[in-house]
Protein backbone atom coordinates (compact mmCIF):
# COMPACT_ATOMS: atom_id res chain seq x y z
CA UNK A 1 0.00 0.00 0.00
CA UNK A 2 1.38 3.70 -0.19
CA UNK A 3 1.69 4.27 3.14
CA UNK A 4 4.62 1.86 3.28
CA UNK A 5 6.23 3.33 -0.03
CA UNK A 6 6.33 7.07 0.83
CA UNK A 7 9.17 8.23 2.68
CA UNK A 8 8.62 12.41 2.05
CA UNK A 9 5.13 14.32 1.71
CA UNK A 10 5.47 17.60 -0.11
CA UNK A 11 2.71 20.16 0.19
CA UNK A 12 2.15 22.80 -2.37
CA UNK A 13 1.66 25.97 -0.46
CA UNK A 14 -0.87 28.51 -2.48
CA UNK A 15 -4.46 27.45 -2.17
CA UNK A 16 -3.51 23.62 -0.71
CA UNK A 17 -1.58 25.38 3.00
CA UNK A 18 -3.78 28.99 2.65
CA UNK A 19 -5.40 31.07 0.55
CA UNK A 20 -3.99 32.93 -2.26
CA UNK A 21 -6.14 33.11 -5.65
CA UNK A 22 -9.21 34.75 -4.02
CA UNK A 23 -6.61 37.36 -3.18
CA UNK A 24 -5.67 37.98 -6.39
CA UNK A 25 -8.96 37.81 -8.12
CA UNK A 26 -10.22 40.55 -5.93
CA UNK A 27 -6.97 43.01 -6.76
CA UNK A 28 -8.03 42.21 -10.41
CA UNK A 29 -11.80 42.73 -9.77
CA UNK A 30 -10.45 46.31 -8.23
CA UNK A 31 -8.28 46.53 -11.24
CA UNK A 32 -10.60 45.96 -14.14
CA UNK A 33 -13.01 48.29 -12.32
CA UNK A 34 -10.05 50.69 -12.12
CA UNK A 35 -10.29 50.69 -16.23
CA UNK A 36 -13.92 50.18 -17.47
CA UNK A 37 -13.59 54.19 -18.73
CA UNK A 38 -11.72 52.04 -21.64
CA UNK A 39 -12.99 48.87 -22.05
CA UNK A 40 -15.24 46.59 -20.23
CA UNK A 41 -13.79 44.61 -17.57
CA UNK A 42 -14.61 41.54 -18.65
CA UNK A 43 -12.15 42.80 -21.60
CA UNK A 44 -9.58 44.60 -19.17
CA UNK A 45 -9.15 40.97 -17.52
CA UNK A 46 -8.66 39.13 -21.20
CA UNK A 47 -5.60 42.08 -21.76
CA UNK A 48 -4.23 41.37 -18.30
CA UNK A 49 -4.34 37.31 -18.60
CA UNK A 50 -2.58 38.32 -22.22
CA UNK A 51 0.06 40.41 -20.57
CA UNK A 52 0.77 37.74 -17.96
CA UNK A 53 1.28 34.78 -20.16
CA UNK A 54 3.36 37.38 -22.34
CA UNK A 55 5.41 38.27 -19.24
CA UNK A 56 5.59 34.66 -17.60
CA UNK A 57 8.87 33.55 -18.99
CA UNK A 58 10.22 37.15 -18.49
CA UNK A 59 8.77 37.65 -14.26
CA UNK A 60 7.88 34.08 -12.88
CA UNK A 61 5.20 33.86 -10.82
CA UNK A 62 3.88 35.94 -8.17
CA UNK A 63 2.82 39.33 -7.21
CA UNK A 64 5.82 41.22 -8.42
CA UNK A 65 4.98 40.22 -11.78
CA UNK A 66 1.31 40.93 -11.27
CA UNK A 67 2.51 44.61 -10.33
CA UNK A 68 4.27 44.86 -13.82
CA UNK A 69 1.73 43.30 -15.99
CA UNK A 70 -0.88 45.49 -14.70
CA UNK A 71 0.91 48.73 -15.07
CA UNK A 72 1.88 47.64 -18.74
CA UNK A 73 -1.91 46.54 -19.70
CA UNK A 74 -2.88 49.93 -18.37
CA UNK A 75 -0.11 51.52 -20.76
CA UNK A 76 -1.79 48.97 -23.35
CA UNK A 77 -5.22 49.72 -23.10
CA UNK A 78 -4.71 53.60 -22.55
CA UNK A 79 -2.36 53.99 -25.12
CA UNK A 80 -0.06 55.77 -23.01
CA UNK A 81 -2.56 58.33 -22.16
CA UNK A 82 -3.34 57.01 -18.29
CA UNK A 83 -2.91 58.94 -15.37
CA UNK A 84 0.30 58.66 -12.82
CA UNK A 85 -2.28 58.46 -10.45
CA UNK A 86 -4.31 55.29 -12.20
CA UNK A 87 -0.63 53.13 -12.40
CA UNK A 88 -0.22 54.26 -8.58
CA UNK A 89 -3.16 52.75 -7.61
CA UNK A 90 -2.03 49.54 -9.39
CA UNK A 91 1.17 49.40 -7.26
CA UNK A 92 -0.93 49.57 -4.28
CA UNK A 93 -3.12 46.91 -5.19
CA UNK A 94 -0.26 44.53 -5.50
CA UNK A 95 1.43 45.99 -2.37
CA UNK A 96 -1.62 45.33 -0.73
CA UNK A 97 -1.23 41.81 -1.91
CA UNK A 98 2.25 41.29 -0.11
CA UNK A 99 0.71 42.36 3.06
CA UNK A 100 -2.51 40.04 3.15
CA UNK A 101 -2.59 38.21 6.31
CA UNK A 102 -1.99 34.16 5.52
CA UNK A 103 -5.03 32.30 5.99
CA UNK A 104 -4.33 28.59 6.61
CA UNK A 105 -7.25 26.35 5.14
CA UNK A 106 -9.13 23.78 6.90
CA UNK A 107 -7.50 21.32 8.68
CA UNK A 108 -3.73 22.17 7.45
CA UNK A 109 -2.13 22.43 11.08
CA UNK A 110 -4.19 18.81 12.10
CA UNK A 111 -3.16 17.50 9.24
CA UNK A 112 0.77 18.18 9.66
CA UNK A 113 0.69 17.04 13.34
CA UNK A 114 -0.32 14.22 12.52
CA UNK A 115 2.36 13.52 10.04
CA UNK A 116 4.98 15.13 11.33
CA UNK A 117 7.78 12.43 12.66
CA UNK A 118 6.25 9.24 10.16
CA UNK A 119 7.15 11.04 7.29
CA UNK A 120 9.32 13.96 6.30
CA UNK A 121 7.05 17.03 5.21
CA UNK A 122 8.40 19.48 2.75
CA UNK A 123 6.89 22.79 0.80
CA UNK A 124 7.16 22.49 -2.33
CA UNK A 125 5.75 26.16 -4.12
CA UNK A 126 6.35 28.50 -6.82
CA UNK A 127 6.93 31.88 -6.80
CA UNK A 128 8.44 34.70 -5.44
CA UNK A 129 11.11 34.20 -2.93
CA UNK A 130 10.53 36.68 -0.70
CA UNK A 131 6.65 36.86 -0.74
CA UNK A 132 6.82 33.03 -0.39
CA UNK A 133 9.29 33.16 2.66
CA UNK A 134 6.92 36.10 4.38
CA UNK A 135 4.00 34.03 4.20
CA UNK A 136 5.48 30.86 5.81
CA UNK A 137 7.05 33.07 8.34
CA UNK A 138 3.49 34.20 8.96
CA UNK A 139 1.42 31.21 8.65
CA UNK A 140 3.55 29.64 12.04
CA UNK A 141 4.02 26.23 10.60
CA UNK A 142 7.85 26.40 9.74
CA UNK A 143 8.90 23.99 12.20
CA UNK A 144 6.52 21.25 10.80
CA UNK A 145 8.61 21.16 7.44
CA UNK A 146 11.97 18.90 7.00
CA UNK A 147 12.70 21.30 3.72
CA UNK A 148 11.25 24.36 1.72
CA UNK A 149 11.60 24.26 -1.93
CA UNK A 150 10.80 27.71 -3.38
CA UNK A 151 10.40 26.85 -7.12
CA UNK A 152 10.61 29.29 -10.30
CA UNK A 153 8.30 26.56 -11.93
CA UNK A 154 7.26 23.51 -11.45
CA UNK A 155 8.23 21.30 -14.23
CA UNK A 156 9.65 17.72 -14.50
CA UNK A 157 13.17 18.84 -14.11
CA UNK A 158 12.09 20.92 -11.08
CA UNK A 159 11.10 18.42 -9.31
CA UNK A 160 13.59 15.82 -10.28
CA UNK A 161 16.21 18.71 -8.91
CA UNK A 162 14.46 18.35 -5.35
CA UNK A 163 14.00 14.82 -5.47
CA UNK A 164 17.88 14.84 -5.68
CA UNK A 165 18.57 17.33 -3.08
CA UNK A 166 16.15 15.14 -0.75
CA UNK A 167 17.96 12.01 -1.82
CA UNK A 168 14.70 10.49 -2.83
CA UNK A 169 13.47 7.82 -5.33
CA UNK A 170 10.38 9.12 -6.90
CA UNK A 171 8.61 6.20 -6.31
CA UNK A 172 9.17 7.11 -2.23
CA UNK A 173 7.82 10.65 -2.87
CA UNK A 174 3.80 11.82 -2.88
CA UNK A 175 3.13 15.76 -3.75
CA UNK A 176 -0.19 16.94 -2.64
CA UNK A 177 -1.60 20.36 -4.26
CA UNK A 178 -4.64 22.07 -5.92
CA UNK A 179 -2.85 22.13 -8.92
CA UNK A 180 -3.43 19.65 -11.72
CA UNK A 181 -1.18 21.08 -13.93
CA UNK A 182 1.46 22.53 -11.52
CA UNK A 183 1.40 19.66 -8.65
CA UNK A 184 0.06 16.89 -10.33
CA UNK A 185 1.11 15.92 -13.70
CA UNK A 186 5.09 16.68 -13.40
CA UNK A 187 5.08 14.25 -10.22
CA UNK A 188 3.33 11.16 -12.27
CA UNK A 189 6.02 11.59 -15.02
CA UNK A 190 8.30 11.14 -13.11
CA UNK A 191 6.36 8.22 -11.13
CA UNK A 192 6.21 9.92 -8.23
CA UNK A 193 2.97 9.58 -6.48
CA UNK A 194 0.67 12.51 -6.40
CA UNK A 195 -2.68 13.83 -4.69
CA UNK A 196 -5.01 16.60 -6.26
CA UNK A 197 -7.21 18.68 -3.62
CA UNK A 198 -8.99 20.55 -4.90
CA UNK A 199 -9.90 24.92 -4.54
CA UNK A 200 -12.79 26.55 -5.23
CA UNK A 201 -10.74 28.78 -7.97
CA UNK A 202 -7.48 28.16 -9.85
CA UNK A 203 -6.15 30.63 -11.90
CA UNK A 204 -6.52 29.94 -15.48
CA UNK A 205 -3.04 29.38 -16.04
CA UNK A 206 -3.00 26.45 -13.93
CA UNK A 207 -6.49 25.07 -15.08
CA UNK A 208 -6.25 21.74 -17.29
CA UNK A 209 -9.35 19.67 -18.51
CA UNK A 210 -8.56 16.32 -18.72
CA UNK A 211 -9.64 13.20 -16.40
CA UNK A 212 -6.24 11.51 -15.13
CA UNK A 213 -5.87 7.71 -15.18
CA UNK A 214 -2.62 6.83 -13.76
CA UNK A 215 -2.17 4.24 -10.72
CA UNK A 216 -0.52 7.04 -8.88
CA UNK A 217 -2.43 9.08 -8.87
CA UNK A 218 -5.09 10.34 -5.83
CA UNK A 219 -8.44 12.21 -5.89
CA UNK A 220 -9.25 13.86 -2.74
CA UNK A 221 -12.26 15.83 -1.79
CA UNK A 222 -10.31 17.48 1.51
CA UNK A 223 -7.02 17.61 3.02
CA UNK A 224 -7.89 15.75 6.30
CA UNK A 225 -8.55 12.30 4.05
CA UNK A 226 -4.77 12.79 3.65
CA UNK A 227 -4.53 11.22 6.83
CA UNK A 228 -6.47 8.03 6.34
CA UNK A 229 -4.90 7.42 3.44
CA UNK A 230 -1.13 7.21 4.61
CA UNK A 231 -2.86 5.08 7.36
CA UNK A 232 -3.40 2.49 5.08
CA UNK A 233 -2.11 -0.83 5.56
Amino acid sequence: MIKNQINVVAFDADDTLWVNELYFQEAEHYFCQLLEDYLPQHAVSQELFKTEMKNLPLYGYGVKGFMLCMVETISRISEGTASFSLVNRAIELGQELLQKPVELLDGVTEVLESLKGNFRLVVATKGDLLDQERKLKKSGLQDYFHHIEIMSDKQPQDYQKLLKHLDCKPENFLMIGNSIKSDILPVLELRGFAAHIPYHTTWAHEQVESNLDHPNFIQLEYLNQLCTLLREV
